[in-house]
């Protein structure tokens, strides 16, 4: 592959099931990330913004990811750390719950260049913590957890041709000095790759902590507000469909060089 040459996948249809998520479910995440695309497309160059809850403000930035909503249009926003739970395990699949209880949460990211035109073919990396803080892969979780050589709550997803991916996994948990949030990496380029956290609407995530099996820890010790990293490096909120019953869907449109 030539350098800088973007890393793109041969295009495949994902091998996976819905399960509870609904197929009304699934379309309407799709018709609200292609109206925050329209919209993004309409506010090309312009920048600023407020990340308010279940919003899709954010500052702008330097780094390879941008905003949705068209806040940032299609301008590119800082990137934030991967932390230190990310594990390069190419597992391309689409339910990356493996059993672990919480809150069904459909994740829908859509892809974009700097044109606003939908990239196919990348491949999109997400991992987060389960229902009650804990990382997969690692030693010295919380209460000394060792979850070494487990997976869950990790996978890859390749862009569709309209720049879309789609994850079936559960609402995150939450551990102390952060707020809630998940991780994405996207590959865009054989040298580069654009890094940063999804953050949720503060309202979701009160009413989802006050569920099994999320209520046995309480509510979380950082909002948004607070979270160091989020301060320091704004990114939008991701924008929010559904309810407990129902399940959630987390949609958010990033901009990748």
């Amino acid at each position: 592959m030539a350098p800088g040459q973007p890393r793109r996948w041969p295009h495949v249809t994902p091998a996976c099931t819905l399960g509870s998520m609904s197929i009304t479910r699934r379309d309407f995440g799709r018709s609200v990330l292609a109206g925050l695309a329209a919209t993004s497309v309409a506010g090309c160059g312009s920048s600023g913004g407020d990340s308010g809850s279940g919003g899709s403000g954010g500052n702008g930035g330097s780094g390879g990811l941008g905003g949705s909503g068209g806040v940032n249009g299609c301008t590119l926003y800082a990137q934030q750390a991967s932390g230190p739970f990310y594990l390069d395990l190419d597992s391309i699949r689409q339910d990356i719950t493996e059993g672990k209880a919480g809150q069904a949460t459909r994740v829908a990211l859509l892809v974009q260049d700097e044109a606003c035109t939908p990239l196919r073919d990348l491949a999109v990396d997400l991992w987060h913590c389960d229902a009650v803080g804990v990382y997969s892969g690692f030693p010295n979780q919380l209460g000394g957890l060792d979850t070494t050589g487990e997976t869950f709550l990790r996978g890859t997803q390749i862009t569709d041709a309209d720049g879309i991916v789609e994850f079936e996994t559960i609402y995150p948990g939450w551990y102390p000095g952060r707020t809630t949030h998940m991780h994405f990496k996207v590959h865009s380029s054989s040298t580069m790759e654009a890094t940063s956290q999804l953050y949720f609407p503060e309202d979701t995530s009160a009413a989802v902590y006050g569920t099994e099996p999320y209520a046995a820890r309480g509510q979380k010790d950082t909002s948004n507000d607070a979270d160091g990293l989020l301060d320091a490096s704004p990114v939008p909120l991701v924008t929010m469909s559904g309810d407990a019953a129902a399940g959630y869907t987390a949609m958010l449109v990033v901009t990748v060089l």
